[in-house]
């Protein structure tokens, strides 16, 4: 089953093109990364499938119905910033998606309401491995432990879909190692349809079933702004190869020479745990 169609979408702010004819359809269940050049309109992409965004022109489909036009409970998103409130214990931070959707006037739950949350919060720290550091404040935890608290809060409302806009990026390699196999847990335990934003080419390939290239493939010089960036390369995961990942590095810019056999290795772990 589809659980994401996107038909002929075009987004532009006024005479800006950022985005033009991107055509994509996501199962539900797929892991799916996303690089490309800085500003060719990836977190645009992202910020339409949360709701912040509507397209110019086109298709946007969730569940064959359109995308809702503001954020909802069937989508989390976690960005590269720590988006945790630091007056709020861990297991406040989480339980507040809770309370904010059931008494928005007040944002809190009493009695067995509130015990509910908490339980449920309670479930969700565990997920992620942060159930000893429920009772501590955000600036207590470590920058790999605030991540997974962003993780935890996403994931409170239980959605179909969950959005990641490079979660890692400010982490050192070693904490980076364990979120990856933090996020793999999570999506196959809960079925999640994941669209995550990289510049690591190397994670993009690591983590996804599927990784997309958003990159202009027309440009005028004189007008900047007349062109928006499209999907230029959708592949599936293991159609890999030395020259496929050379090729997209020196299309969108990226820095680093990917290395197939790190992959590989980590592949190959990957499916021995599971």
């Amino acid at each position: 089953m589809s659980a994401v169609q996107v038909r002929q979408l075009w987004k532009a702010y006024g005479d800006d093109v950022v985005l033009e004819n991107v055509n994509l359809e996501v199962r539900s269940g797929d892991f799916v990364t996303i690089v490309g050049a800085s500003g060719c309109g990836k977190t645009t992409f992202l910020r339409m499938l949360l709701g912040e965004e509507a397209p110019s022109r086109g298709e946007l489909l969730m569940d064959g119905r359109t995308m809702p036009g503001e954020p909802g409970p069937d989508r989390g998103v976690v960005f590269q910033k720590y988006s945790v409130f630091p007056h709020l214990t861990a297991l406040r931070n989480v339980m507040l998606g809770e309370e904010l959707a059931r008494s928005p006037l007040l944002g809190r739950l009493f009695g067995g309401a509130r015990r509910r949350a908490r339980d449920k919060a309670m479930e969700m720290l565990e997920a992620v491995g942060l159930e000893q550091a429920a009772g501590k404040y955000p600036a207590e935890l470590s920058g790999g432990m605030q991540q997974r608290l962003a993780i935890a809060q996403a994931l409170m409302k239980n959605p179909k879909i969950l959005l990641l806009d490079e979660p890692f990026g400010a982490l050192d390699p070693g904490i980076r190692k364990d979120m990856h196999g933090l996020i793999l847990d999570l999506w196959r335990r809960r079925g999640l349809t994941v669209f995550m934003i990289t510049h690591d080419l190397k994670e993009g390939f690591y983590l996804g079933t599927r990784l997309l290239v958003f990159d202009k493939v027309r440009d005028d010089p004189q007008a900047p702004g007349a062109y928006g960036a499209t999907i230029t390369y959708d592949i599936p995961l293991g159609e890999t190869d030395d020259g496929l990942y050379r090729e997209i590095r020196e299309s969108v810019g990226l820095p680093e020479e990917p290395d197939v056999a790190f992959i590989a290795e980590h592949r190959e772990i990957e499916e021995k745990s599971s």
